[in-house]
């Protein structure tokens, strides 16, 4: 299988896919940075969004999520982005963490595994 690398860095790529998955990096926000989770994280999914798109599949066909929080009082302003954001009947398999971040300013970063078809 033939492996495709997108956005590719020093450190990582921001997704690759291999057969029929697709693997997105830590999605972090960049206009939004140092402003609240509901802002970050609607960047956030929209860059998902984008990043799927260009993969070839979109948010329907989501597996997995992992949610990192820098504090997890801020879960209810993330869920009130994510549960308008995800199509009903088609939520992935999400656990949500309180972590320190590594880029000061960031609130949220998401981490998705998605299939192609």
């Amino acid at each position: 299988m033939s492996i495709t690398r997108l956005y590719v860095g020093a450190r990582l790529s921001q997704v690759v896919i291999h057969g029929d998955t697709i693997y997105l990096t830590g999605c972090i926000a960049e206009q939004t940075k140092g402003k609240n989770v509901r802002e970050q994280t609607r960047e956030i999914l929209a860059t998902i969004d984008r990043l799927l798109a260009e993969a070839g599949s979109d948010k329907k066909k989501i597996l997995s999520a992992s949610v990192y929080l820098a504090d997890i009082a801020t879960y209810t302003q993330l869920n009130a982005e994510w549960d308008a954001w995800v199509p009903e009947g088609h939520t992935p398999a999400r656990a949500t963490f309180e972590a320190k971040l590594p880029l000061s300013g960031t609130s949220v970063m998401v981490v998705c595994v998605a299939a192609l078809q």
